[in-house]
């Protein structure tokens, strides 16, 4: 007679939850896959959800064999839905669990390192993700390698105990300049000293000195200290340097100022009639939806703030950011959803900012003198391309066509190129605009464009290559993500390569200059169809990702050798296609992981589209596969 003994448990913790996959060899959205996470006293489980049918067990971790459970922290874009991750270190693998929120992040591992505590555990562990075949935090690139952060059992780096209250002079702010912070969740007081903070209400900071501690006041008068945590500045201590800021400006003041100064984009951002609220206020020359002619005017915008999230302030899309100068900064270069770009902040006093009218007085300008102009290499949109010779060096030069480009706006164009700095993005070195044409002085690529490099190299290209060719266009908008910076028309056509076969990007951003509706138009009537994301042809809505959809495309013409997409087809034919559901067919040359990522960029939803940092990601992947 033999006995069955079984050991029993008792559930912990159970939920809904994001597990990110460790195969690298499975390339597609499936790599964020939610799944229904049961923690008990002797295992960690996850299951497969199936409304209405039985769950399936996907994996089950043994509490014993766990080495390590904390927070994990990126400054990456989190490609999922659930944006808090956690990392549960086991044996020799790791695993990747996004929350909700933080409070479920929170719960879930305090409850795993209480039950883990007792573990041969590691000694230090890495904070942030392995990417690129290296650990983020570290840039160590052995898989297993040691931590680089002490790892703590117990504590779970988030709602420590806060220092005592500090011995601060109290209002002794020397400025006297009043901030303004809004409180991100209730806070009752647990001394005297303190002050209770209502969510959502407005505060006044008098000190701020202390790293865990502000001194501030309600709209009652009343005065305590509160955790710094729990607040956030709208604007910061010298909100006033901008100059784009008009505080004490009204509607109509602001109206009667753009007007005067009647520039395309000029704007200010005043105090709206509502207490720590900002409108901003932008003149535009756009043709008007009903007769399709110019209608001068100034709309206005209300600076908006999102229920949660510390990046929480927008305007008209929600293009989130943590302080009201980043939102401005990016609406300067981005319309994203406004009626015109940010173009040129205007003083109080009705005149551009010195900085904007006078920025291109500096090494920005090229004297024509020094410039030898050679042979034409191609002619693009926006002019010809020549080779030339710049200070004993090759150089392109871009002549920019009479009437395509002002030369405010070219000027403008330098100094958002000249800014970025990365080795995939085709380097300016100058802008000459004391000869007509204009032109614009530009690293010199051997091999031209992609485009026509792909099918002069027909039948020749590797894998390998044609990988490293995907790599390198996505490692250049990645930075551009970064950086809050659309392109707007990528395509191979856009990218050019060098005389060692690297791929760096130019003509980014350039169509927002466009006046003569060549190319692009206010009203969406001409734009390259056949690499546009749905929501641009329908709405004219740019975005990163609809960036990532003409990546998809770029990629398409990659492993075709220089194919032109729906090269059959009319642009009508293309939009109807595309609503019916219908993509670009895989690449002979293309193995399945790459054409998965094609078909991944081409999502109906931007929200289910990858973010560049993810493609980098997995195409890194791929080149160790």
């Amino acid at each position: 007679m033999s006995v069955n003994v079984t050991m029993s448990s008792t559930v912990i913790l159970d939920g809904i939850m994001i597990k990110m996959s460790q195969q690298k060899k499975r390339i597609s959205t499936c790599n964020y896959k939610e799944r229904f996470f049961v923690l008990d006293t002797q295992e960690l489980k996850y299951s497969e959800c199936r409304p209405g049918r039985k769950p399936i067990l996907k994996g089950c971790i043994k509490l014993y064999s766990i080495k390590c459970v904390d927070m994990v922290f990126t400054y990456l874009p989190v490609p999922c839905e659930f944006k808090y991750p956690f990392q549960v270190f086991h044996g020799k693998h790791f695993l990747y669990i996004f929350a909700p929120d933080k409070d479920c992040r929170l719960r879930w591992v305090h409850a795993l390192k209480e039950e883990t505590k007792n573990n041969n555990l590691v000694e230090k562990y890495h904070p942030q993700l392995r990417m690129n075949g290296k650990w983020r935090c570290c840039k160590q690139s052995e898989k297993l390698a040691k931590g680089c952060v002490v790892y703590d059992p117990v504590d779970c780096g988030s709602k420590k105990t806060l220092p005592a209250i500090p011995d601060l002079e109290i209002e002794r702010l020397s400025d006297g300049v009043h901030r303004i912070a809004i409180a991100l969740q209730n806070y009752s007081p647990l001394g005297d000293r303190e002050l209770a903070l209502r969510k959502d209400e407005e505060y006044t900071l008098t000190d701020s000195s202390h790293p865990d501690w502000c001194y501030v006041r309600d709209e009652r008068g009343n005065t305590g200290f509160v955790p710094r945590i729990h607040l956030s500045e709208i604007s910061g201590k010298n909100f006033e340097r901008f100059e784009w800021y008009s505080k004490n400006i009204s509607r109509g003041e602001a109206e009667n100022v753009l007007f005067k100064e009647g520039k395309e984009g000029a704007f200010v951002v005043r105090n709206s009639r509502q207490t720590g609220v900002y409108t901003v206020s932008v003149f535009t020359k756009a043709p008007g939806r009903s007769t399709g002619e110019k209608q001068p005017c100034v709309k206005h915008y209300q600076i908006r703030r999102t229920e949660t999230g510390e990046s929480s302030f927008y305007l008209a899309e929600k293009y989130l950011f943590r302080t009201i100068p980043e939102l401005i900064h990016y609406h300067q270069h981005n319309a994203a959803g406004l009626i015109t770009r940010l173009r040129h902040p205007v003083t109080q006093k009705g005149c551009c900012s010195q900085i904007i009218a006078h920025g291109s007085k500096d090494e920005r300008e090229v004297d024509p003198d020094e410039l030898t102009f050679g042979q034409e290499l191609g002619r693009g949109q926006f002019g010809r391309v020549l080779w030339g010779e710049w200070r004993e060096k090759k150089v392109a030069l871009k002549l920019i066509k009479e009437d395509c480009m002002s030369n405010e706006d070219l000027k403008e164009e330098a100094k958002i190129m000249i800014k970025f700095n990365h080795s995939k993005l085709v380097q300016l070195y100058g802008v000459c605009t004391q000869r007509s044409p204009m032109c614009l002085v530009l690293e010199f690529m051997e091999n031209g464009c992609l485009s026509d490099y792909l099918r002069a190299k027909m039948g020749h290209l590797s894998q390998d290559t044609m990988l490293g060719m995907c790599l390198d266009v996505t490692e250049g908008m990645a930075y551009l993500e970064t950086s809050n910076f659309i392109h707007r028309d990528l395509a191979a056509r856009n990218c050019l390569v060098s005389k060692s076969n690297v791929v760096k990007l130019s003509d980014f951003g350039m169509t927002r200059y466009v006046l003569d509706d060549q190319y692009t138009s206010s009203m969406c009537s001409k734009f390259p169809v056949k690499w546009s994301a749905p929501e641009v042809v329908k709405y004219c809505k740019f975005s990163s990702k609809s960036d990532v959809w003409s990546f998809g495309v770029l990629m398409w013409e990659v492993y075709t050798e220089g194919r032109r997409p729906y090269e059959n087809q009319s642009n009508a034919q293309v939009v109807e296609s595309l609503n019916a559901g219908m993509r670009l067919l895989k690449p002979r040359l293309a193995p399945e992981a790459v054409y998965l990522l094609m078909d991944w960029c081409w999502k109906e939803r931007p929200v289910d589209r990858p973010s560049f940092a993810l493609l980098l990601h997995e195409l890194s992947e791929l080149t160790e596969c």
